[in-house]
């Protein structure tokens, strides 16, 4: 139940961080925007070191670096691919996407489910496809282009969790430390190198700022919630992340939710049910 718990509230803070990364890579160039947000995540973390403690080994270093690389495409090709929207389309493409990998890698590591389990964790990954089911009439189709950004996202943020899920139990925010300052400087690097094409617009500072503090704080709960359930569970649980995208595009956006959305999200609240009972 803790596990589920923290997977949820990571599912939240994923979905509100994605909202406001694409909304503020609308304003400004995306790499302008993630030269804001991931700093912002980097202090969040420094600033739970004290609490949480660190460890520093080889390993937990290791996969922390390697969660890093991955983490920076993929706040780029997120946020790159919320930018051109539609945001309640594109979201949960990621979603499905960064949900496969995770649960593929927990059940070859061995992990088992109850029957309530078997049943809520196919339920789940329906329930995305659901929510990413919105094409009716007069809604607007994503371009070719956006839907490979979309699955590149998805792919970068898989490996993201994999790597963080691989690092030592004990190892504290260490990785969490690690990765954000290899994404930064990895962001800092390809931003130095283009430049001349990241545009004279301004970031909207706040925005992006909030979504680095909210992108941080769902990598914490979701670091927690694997260190104390299984991956399957707690990634298929994150990966309902696109319903708080999806409502806060309606809200703040207009964007449409469709039929189809709304059947996802009860059945979401239905798999997430079953699986509190695994």
């Amino acid at each position: 139940m803790i596990a589920l718990l923290l997977a949820l509230g990571s599912s939240l803070a994923y979905g509100c961080a994605d909202f406001l990364g694409g909304l503020g890579a609308r304003k400004a160039h995306v790499l302008r925007t993630v030269l804001v947000a991931a700093p912002a995540s980097l202090a969040v973390e420094l600033a739970l070191w004290p609490i949480l403690g660190a460890s520093f080994t080889g390993a937990s270093i290791g996969w922390g670096v390697a969660s890093g690389v991955a983490s920076a495409v993929a706040f780029v090709l997120l946020y790159r691919t919320l930018a051109i929207g539609p945001m309640n389309v594109l979201s949960p493409v990621t979603a499905l996407v960064s949900a496969a990998l995770p649960v593929t890698v927990g059940l070859l590591q061995g992990e088992h489910l109850g029957l309530a389990g078997l049943v809520g964790l196919p339920l789940a990954l329906v329930a995305v496809v659901l929510v990413s089911a919105g094409h009716g009439t007069g809604a607007v189709r994503p371009s070719r282009t956006a839907l490979l950004l979309a699955l590149g996202a998805g792919a970068a943020i898989a490996l993201q969790l994999v790597f963080l899920h691989q690092a030592p139990a004990d190892s504290g925010v260490a990785p969490l430390i690690v990765g954000r300052a290899v994404s930064s400087t990895v962001t800092l690097i390809a931003a130095a190198a283009l430049y001349r094409r990241l545009g004279p617009e301004r970031p909207a500072y706040a925005i992006s700022a909030t979504a680095g503090v909210l992108d941080s704080l769902a990598n914490l709960l979701f670091l927690l919630a694997a260190r104390s359930g299984d991956l399957t569970v707690v990634a298929v649980i994150t990966a309902l992340y696109p319903a708080g995208t999806v409502l806060l595009a309606r809200g703040v956006l207009a964007e449409r939710i469709h039929r189809s959305q709304l059947v996802g999200l009860g059945t979401a609240a239905v798999a997430v049910s079953l699986l509190a009972l695994t």
